[in-house]
């Protein structure tokens, strides 16, 4: 998979997982202590997330870290 792929279907995990918990950009953000534009690039696919920031990102929504992949599929 390649990265580009790999961030744009982060962010689209994040930002589902974020409205499922019916939560705003906003919110999230500050929960994080990040700026809203820092959440929506990442939810977008246009940045690549620390690992310290994934982990806020996970905290915040109150799941495993792991959960903020896509699922792999095996060949």
């Amino acid at each position: 998979m390649g990265e580009i792929i790999l961030l744009s279907q982060m962010g689209s995990r994040i930002r589902e997982l974020r409205k499922n918990k019916r939560m705003t950009q906003d919110a999230l953000a500050e929960k994080c202590d990040f700026e809203k534009a820092r959440l929506s690039r990442i939810e977008t696919g246009q940045t690549n997330p620390t690992i310290r920031s994934l982990f806020k990102i996970s905290k915040a929504l109150e799941v495993n870290i792991a959960e903020l992949f896509p699922e792999q599929s095996t060949p």
